[in-house]
């Protein structure tokens, strides 16, 4: 619901929305302490929900990590698996915020505002494995699970969760909702026939951590090898003055 007014106060502002700006991962504090500390009880809470989630599963003589494919039984394979679905999913996810830009239906996303500090990249981390594991077990594992066990069938089980995965993504624009739809279809796909969610957090975890700590690292770099403004603005340490949501996962 946030993600939905979110697109459409964006679509209704007077200034284009390839000029707006979205801030994943924001500084909650003007105090360094107090933002660490809110920033660690801001991913503490948002798990809160995954552990609902392997209660609401959990049977007698077989547990909810049994049932989501979620262990370590084939730690390789699985790794393994979720390179390769790394590949498979950012570099067209990259092409698809190019395209979105340059079509102009995706603002700018800086994928932290948070000031450099000493916690910094362990923060992001450790934001990159709550998205992944909230995205994956709910949207994927808990969902899957459900609707098979209401006699939804396959394919519209993998659209309905591609359609939920893209629409909380909306806040990043119409780019960003196709993006996360066709990787809800990949991500759907595989867990139908693998059966498994330990590679999609593994390659979710792999792809957020690469955006949230790899692209400001090389912002802070390079920062004449992006255009936007808001993006070098970035290099600069500066968090404020853009749109931001606490809304994860680009």
């Amino acid at each position: 619901m946030y993600s939905i007014v979110a697109i459409l106060n964006r679509l209704t502002q007077a200034v284009p929305i390839s000029q707006q700006t979205a801030t994943l991962n924001p500084s909650l504090s003007d105090r360094p302490i107090f933002d660490l500390v809110y920033q660690l009880l801001g991913i503490l809470f948002d798990l809160v929900p995954v552990v609902l989630v392997l209660y609401l599963l959990w049977e007698p003589g077989r547990s909810a990590f049994a049932r989501l494919g979620f262990d370590a039984r084939r730690p390789l394979r699985d790794l393994g698996n979720g390179v390769l679905l790394v590949a498979v999913i950012g570099i067209p996810g990259l092409a698809l915020y190019a395209a979105g830009r340059a079509l102009g239906i995706t603002p700018s996303i800086v994928t932290s505002g948070l000031s450099p500090e000493w916690w910094t990249i362990p923060v992001l981390v450790l934001s990159a494995l709550r998205s992944a594991l909230t995205e994956e077990l709910i949207v994927v594992g808990y969902l899957f699970t459900r609707l098979q066990e209401l006699g939804v069938g396959r394919w519209p089980t993998i659209l309905g969760s591609a359609a939920l995965r893209g629409s909380y993504h909306l806040y990043q624009g119409v780019g960003s909702f196709v993006g996360n739809f066709a990787m809800g279809v990949v991500f759907g796909w595989v867990y139908a026939k693998w059966g498994r969610t330990t590679p999609l957090v593994i390659a979710h975890w792999i792809l957020d951590i690469v955006s949230f700590v790899g692209y400001p690292l090389a912002l802070a770099w390079f920062p004449g090898l992006f255009g936007s403004p808001a993006e070098r603005a970035y290099a600069k340490a500066s968090g404020g003055g853009h749109e931001h949501t606490r809304l994860r996962s680009p």
